[in-house]
Order: C-alpha cells, then sequence, then structure tokens
C-alpha cells in the first residue's frame, strides 16, 4: 500500500501541508484565518481522511477487548457512503491486481474467481493447473489492463449500502446493537429440542 500511487500522492500532499502550517502552535489560528475558504476545506478534508477507516477486520465472537461485528460493519457503511460522494476510481488512481499487491496474497480460489470475472471461464481454466507462484503471475499478465478490482475496492452497490440503513445504524447505542448480535450468535449455537412423537 505504501508504494501505490495513492498513498505517494497523500504523502505529498500532507508534507505540502506541513510547509504551509506553522511550526508554533501559538501561531496556528492566525495561519488558519488567513487561508481562503478553498485552502481551509481543502486542511479539513485532508484532516478527516486520516479518519476514515475502510479496513475490515474480524470481531471477536462476543465482541471482547477489540471491535464489534456491528462497528466494522458501521465503519466500512460510512467508508462507501464517502467513496460514492466523491466518486472514489481506484482503476483511475492507477491501482492494477499484481502479484505484490493482491494475486501473491490471496488463494489459488480467489485468483481464478479473479480472471474469471476479467476475462471469462476459459482463461480462468487456462491457469487452473499452474502452482500458485506461477498462477499468480499468469493472472497479472491476464488481469493487465481490464480494470478489474477485488471485492473491497469496488464502489458498493447504491441499493445495498443507504443513507437510511447507516442512520438507522447510528440510532441504538453500540453496546444495545452488540448484544443483540452476540445474542444471536449464542442462540445458533444452542442445540434445538424437536419434539418426537
Amino acid at each position: 500500500m505504501n508504494d501505490s500511487v495513492s498513498a505517494k500522492a497523500i504523502e505529498m500532499r500532507h508534507d505540502a501541508w506541513k510547509v504551509r502550517l506553522p511550526k508554533e502552535e501559538g501561531d496556528l489560528w492566525d495561519t488558519l484565518i488567513a487561508f481562503d475558504a478553498t485552502d481551509r476545506s481543502s486542511l479539513f478534508a485532508h484532516c478527516a481522511s486520516f479518519s476514515v477507516n475502510a479496513l475490515y477486520e474480524p470481531a471477536n465472537r462476543y465482541n471482547e477487548g477489540r471491535v464489534s461485528a456491528h462497528g466494522v460493519r458501521l465503519r466500512l457503511e460510512h467508508a462507501d457512503v464517502l467513496a460514492r460522494a466523491v466518486d472514489l476510481d481506484m482503476v483511475g488512481a492507477g491501482w492494477t491486481a499484481s502479484v505484490d499487491n493482491y494475486l501473491g496474497r490471496v488463494t489459488k480460489l480467489r485468483i481464478l474467481e479473479a480472471v474469471r470475472e476479467a476475462k471469462g471461464e476459459s482463461s480462468a481454466q487456462l491457469i487452473d493447473h499452474l502452482k500458485k507462484g506461477d498462477m499468480a503471475r499468469e493472472a497479472e499478465r491476464l488481469l493487465e489492463g481490464t480494470g478489474w478490482l477485488p471485492e473491497p475496492l469496488r464502489l458498493a452497490d447504491t441499493e445495498a449500502v443507504s443513507d437510511a440503513a447507516i442512520n438507522e445504524a447510528e440510532a441504538l447505542p453500540g453496546f444495545l446493537a452488540d448484544d443483540d448480535e452476540v445474542q444471536a450468535e449464542t442462540d445458533e449455537d444452542q442445540p434445538h429440542v424437536v419434539a418426537a412423537d
């Protein structure tokens, strides 16, 4: 990720803001007030971008000590809303599937799924007999120029993630939503008694 075009652009933008902002805290407000509306908006957007977390991580079964499943789901929904609002285009930003950034890090099944989605079943069959390293290299060649993205980098379906769903999720305090999920998981694990004749 750190070598991606986007990451380097963010780093350059951050360095540019470091030069423009004062070293002394006491001078910060005068500097911010002197900025025009465009500069203030750009700085706000830059700072806000560091608080967006679209990273998926598995939640502990009982939501102990880490983020809850509800928290992860809400985080991803918010990131999807923002991605749609700014018309995020990872292909346009220069991301392509390579051995280093994706294909070498996933299973053979995922590699074949990627090739199948982008190029069709016949292309997937060309590489399905290869060892993983060779398969990943060939898949990179096959996917070049197709604009294929893994699911986490695609814009979410607008119907699947609605603003109403996010507002509904925010209406409940986190501990209530989490308890429901834990209870649902616990109920699923309980053996069901079936009446017999």
